[in-house]
């Protein structure tokens, strides 16, 4: 058994948790849509073909924001083929992901189906193969009240009141040599500027995210950041992070040293962003947005991203999470609450079928996914601020990272109702971990009311329509409260949520 201890005081506070990091992404992008969210005449979907049983997980898992429609597809997308009567739609050629797209689901199915599952969406506009001016378009169709051309042509659609759509995305991955119509740094941020300027004309209540750039190990990473910021610090609000945390050499504790490295890259952009700021002699703070995040590695071959003969709603990207992805999925969550300073927003790629942690069968069930559980659980039980943890625990030493402590953990505290949540990860594979929370100054008489772990003895472990609960969370009976103190065992290789309350505080 090994000893860690974690420590917690109610005056120490990173931040307000901003509830828009628990966000996720429906791309149109192999069956994320078709027979992800939207299957009309499926058992379980209503009038709209929305998929009750999906909608069902999707309040379950909890995301609070959904960006959409892309990706990769939204740099070749006209936002005027997904409107209007669906018998007069076009059918279109995706070169994003060489499939059809039908454009029977677009703008307003997104935003009924947002409604339904209660969700604030995060809307991307083209800037690859279009610019400032359809993004300006776009924007004042969904958001103008009405008497324009554009806001009445959504109200003829059956539209009446506007959208109201408040987070935008200008473009996505636009330094990707992979993306339509990909971009310098100097030629983004310069559309990038523009773009704001007009949106902001349309409606000046919006928040909007520039590109970062699209993965760590890009050539352009840093750098890039600093050049569009340059260009567009004053019109944007946040600028955004993507990373797919890969099993590189098949070691879990290789693997873990991801959680690590995405600390490590907030940390950068932080530093690029405020230089940007220091260089202005500005005292604005940009914020990040992580609005594509999760463990990607498998399905990763030329058939898994395309298929040939340009089909409808290919199987791609189809993404088998097992244990080891589970806790990394975690981990990851952890980081990003220790970050709540300046991490304001998320999103977990994607929600379903496509790296998500939900899977369905066309005409059949729907199941969770590994992952599911670590973000649901953190959805339902994070809430308030996030408190500055101070960790001791042994750690040991990888390729990916050079120390990495066995315990990974944060504390979010509901001050409202005395709520204080722990979420803790044992890296350790083979031994428990015996933990010592100390929560100073949040109430001395505390009432244990969660105390949850997910574990499986094997890693590869995952589950299946035929086995769905191979990998679920267990109650775990070794945790005590005694005052402000928390002890509890953890199984080796296990993420665990313990929710205490307290009665009343000094």
């Amino acid at each position: 058994m090994i000893s860690t201890r974690l420590v917690v005081d109610r005056d120490f506070v990173v931040s307000d948790l901003d509830r828009r990091i628990f966000g996720s992404f429906v791309e149109h992008l192999g069956r994320a849509v078709y027979t992800g969210i939207y299957e009309p005449g499926h058992p379980t979907a209503d009038e709209r073909g929305f998929r009750g049983d999906v909608m069902e997980l999707t309040r379950e898992l909890g995301p609070t924001i959904v960006r959409y429609p892309g990706g990769n597809f939204v740099s070749g997308y006209n936002w005027e083929d997904g409107v209007g009567p669906a018998a007069d739609r076009p059918v279109r050629l995706d070169l994003a992901w060489a499939s059809t797209e039908t454009n029977q689901f677009g703008t307003n199915e997104f935003m009924e189906w947002c409604k339904a599952t209660d969700i604030e969406p995060m809307w991307a506009v083209n800037l690859g193969t279009r610019g400032p001016d359809e993004a300006r378009e776009f924007l004042e169709y969904c958001n103008h009240p009405g008497g324009t051309a554009l806001s009445d042509l959504r109200k003829s659609h059956g539209v009446e009141a506007p959208h109201d759509i408040k987070f935008w995305c200008l473009g996505n991955e636009m330094d990707g040599p992979w993306q339509i119509c990909s971009k310098t740094a100097d030629e983004y941020g310069r559309i990038a500027h523009e773009t704001a300027k007009l949106m902001r004309l349309v409606d000046p209540t919006i928040q909007l995210a520039a590109c970062g750039s699209s993965q760590h190990n890009m050539p352009t990473y840093g750098k890039w950041e600093d050049t569009v910021l340059e260009h567009c610090f004053d019109d944007v609000d946040f600028i955004s992070l993507h990373t797919y945390f890969e099993n590189r050499g098949d070691s879990t504790p290789e693997f873990f040293g991801c959680i690590e490295q995405m600390d490590v890259s907030i940390k950068e952009i932080v530093a690029v962003a405020d230089g940007v700021a220091a260089r202005k002699h500005s005292t604005k703070r940009i914020m990040l947005s992580f609005d594509e995040w999760n463990v990607w590695y498998k399905a990763r071959s030329i058939n898994d991203l395309r298929k040939p003969g340009w089909p409808q709603a290919p199987r791609l990207l189809e993404e088998i999470y097992n244990t080891e992805d589970a806790l990394v999925v975690g981990g990851a969550l952890i980081v990003m609450m220790n970050n709540a300073d300046r991490v304001k927003a998320a999103c977990l790629a994607q929600l379903v079928n496509v790296i998500g942690p939900i899977m369905t069968e066309p005409g059949g069930p729907a199941w969770r996914q590994t992952i599911f559980y670590p973000f649901a659980q953190a959805t339902r039980f994070a809430h308030g601020k996030v408190l500055r943890p101070v960790i001791e625990s042994p750690s040991y030493e990888a390729k990916s990272h050079p120390e990495i402590p066995y315990l990974c953990a944060c504390v979010v505290d509901d001050e409202s109702t005395g709520t204080t949540t722990v979420f803790a990860l044992n890296r350790h594979l083979t031994e428990t971990m015996q933990l010592r929370v100390e929560l100073r100054g949040l109430g001395t008489s505390r009432t244990l009311d969660h105390a949850l772990a997910l574990h499986h003895s094997n890693m590869k472990a995952t589950n299946t329509k035929d086995a769905p609960n191979t990998v679920v969370p267990e109650n775990n009976p070794h945790v005590q409260v005694d005052g402000e103190t928390i002890l509890a065992e953890l199984k080796p290789g296990s993420w665990n949520v313990i929710v205490t309350t307290a009665q009343a505080r000094r």
